[in-house]
Formats: C-alpha cells, structure tokens, sequence
C-alpha cells in the first residue's frame, strides 16, 4: 500500500491509521481531475464525482475534486501537480487529458493514474471505457419510433430528430454515430440534425441550438453537452418537444419532456476503482469495459414518459438491447474503427 502523503504548510507530512475500521488510513489519498463543465453540470461530472463521494466514504481514504477553469489545456501540469502533491490515485474526467497522462505515468510509477472512454498505455494506468454507442443505439431506435407518431403530444409529422454535442471529437462522436445508427435501423430515411455547441458548460447556448432545430422540423433532440444540455432539456420543456438526457438520470429536469436518458455509469466504475485502489487491487494496466452487458450504459426508466409511449416501441427497443448483447447488432465505436462513410 502506498504512504498517505500529503502537503501541509510546504512539508510532507506521513499519516498512518492503526484501528480496524480506519485501515485505509495509510492509503494515499485519491484526486478527481472535473472536465469540461465542471461541477454542477447534472450529468458527467456529477455523477462521477457522486461515485468518488461513495469511494472514499466505503473505504476511508481520502481525497477530493480538482477543478480548472482551463482543465482542457492545462492537463499536464493539473496531473502532473496531484502526483507531486501526494496523491496516489490520480482519475481524470476529461479526453484531452488521455495523452499527457500516458506519457507522465511512467514517471511517476508510484501513482496510479485512471481515464476515462479510451485505452492508454501504462502499467499504472487503467483505462475505463464506456459502449456510449450501445447506448446510444438504443436511444436513436426509440426516437425514431416515437418521431412518427403523432398522436404522441408534442410530435409532428417530419420525420427529424437532432442531436447536439459539446465538441467534435471521437469521443463525442461515439454517442452521436450510435444514435443515427440506430435511428436508421428504425427508418432509413429519417433526418438526424446534428450540431456541436463547442461548450460543455454554457445552457443559454444549448437552449438556442435546441430551438433553432425544433424549428427545423425535429421534435426529439438527444443533448451530448454537459452543462449546456441543461439549456437543451429547457428548450424542450419551453417548446412543447422532447429532450433525451445523457450519463445520468435527467428526465426529472422536465418532467414528461425528457424521453429518455442514456445513462452512463460512471459513478459505478469511478467507486469501484477507488474500492480496488484502497484494497491494493488497482487495476493497472487493464481496460475496464463497461456496456449495456455488463449494465454500464442504458436507457433509464422513463418514469415520466413510459406511459405515452406505445408498448410496441419499447418492445422493440427491448429487442434490440438483446441482439446487440448478443453479438447480432455491431453497433459501429468511432474510438476503434475510426468513422463510417455515412458520417464523413
């Protein structure tokens, strides 16, 4: 186990814990890099920094969320001062921070180092990876259905959804390409809008780009934006449409104008690491999938909704679920095969 090392007052100072029910007190305490939006954003960081929360209560270590308001940029010296600062177990939140960590961890070998929704090199690094397109599918093939229906309140007769994103990279893609795919599975001929909001922490922003596409004919906008999804799912509630959530829960922001969320376990795997950490069992060097086998992505309960949507459409979703478990649907992953012609 590694020594509790924390800086006070400039100096190193070493605490151990000697009772039972403090055993891991002489664990080095464990850092949470926030991405993109920050705390408060009701969706990624939040709900991962609720399993950090839950971490550090069931095991006794201590630690504590790192904010930037470059976090983006400044990667390499926000990771690389947690490491000097004591901190044993380093977890980042944000994509951009996946290649300076891979190239800090071999210098710090006594850290143990964790990102998220990519796989990087390092025997004290594990990788956690999310099938957000599985997910995704699934939330496409649901919007589809229910955009054709117009005795769904709230539904026109265009066959349009949209889908916006807080910036263009693989890591967004990878929800937006699954939610086309599978909205495609659906019809063919459906139009998906998409649009990137180049924020994850700007609502008055997602609520304009939601409105301009409820406009354009779409009745069902899936947000992949953080903070500025909230501004989405209120355009929705304000414009009589729907909104899809995403990485949490969020169909009680609007109750009954939120379909759905893509819920995405972070919280989940983020207190299962630090548990593994505090045990002596960090995963170093392993890629931790977590999909809808293994319940890491799903669609949430649709507490507000499920009664206005037809049995058959959740059938069918059902159906797709299980094929996809099975192996008969290959949903495509822009983080390994790169993307499909059809989003070029």
């Amino acid at each position: 186990m590694k020594l509790r090392k924390m800086m006070i007052g400039g100096a190193a100072a070493i605490m151990t814990g000697l009772s039972p029910v403090a055993m891991a007190a002489d664990v080095a305490p464990a850092a949470l890099i926030i991405a993109q939006g920050g705390l408060g954003d009701g969706s990624w960081n939040d709900t991962a920094n609720a399993g950090f929360e839950a971490g550090l209560k069931k095991t006794g270590i201590e630690g504590r969320p790192v904010e930037s308001k470059d976090v983006a940029s400044q990667g390499e010296e926000i990771m690389r001062r947690a490491a000097d600062g004591g901190f044993g177990l380093v977890i980042s939140l944000e994509w951009i921070h996946g290649e300076p960590m891979e190239k800090l961890a071999p210098d710090y070998k006594d850290t143990d180092w964790v990102i998220m929704n990519q796989t990087r090199k390092g025997d004290n690094v594990a990788s956690v990876v999310f099938a957000e397109h599985e997910g995704s599918y699934l939330a496409g093939a649901l919007a589809a259905q229910v955009t054709a229906d117009t005795s769904i309140k709230g539904i026109n007769e265009d066959a349009v959804i949209g889908v916006i994103g807080g910036v263009k990279a693989p890591g967004i893609d990878k929800f937006i390409v699954g939610f086309i795919q599978g909205a495609e599975a659906i019809n063919p001929d459906i139009k998906v809008l998409v649009a990137y909001s180049d924020s994850f922490g700007d609502p008055a922003k997602g609520q304009q780009m939601a409105k301009a596409m409820f406009d354009d004919g779409a009745d069902i906008v899936y947000q992949v934006a953080g903070g500025t999804g909230i501004g989405i799912i209120e355009a929705a509630k304000a414009e009589g449409h729907y909104a899809i959530g995403v990485d949490t829960d969020q169909d009680s922001m609007a109750p009954g104008n939120v379909l759905t969320s893509m819920i995405k376990r972070v919280d989940v795997a983020v207190e299962d690491i630090i548990v593994n950490y505090a045990d002596g069992k960090f995963p170093g060097g392993e890629v931790m999938d977590f999909g809808l086998a293994q319940n890491g992505v799903a669609l949430s309960d649709m507490t507000h909704t499920k009664d206005m949507i037809p049995a058959a459409y959740l059938e069918k979703v059902d159906a797709l679920k299980a094929d996809i478990i099975a192996g008969k649907i290959d949903v495509w992953d822009v983080s390994t095969q790169g993307y499909p012609d059809f989003f070029k």
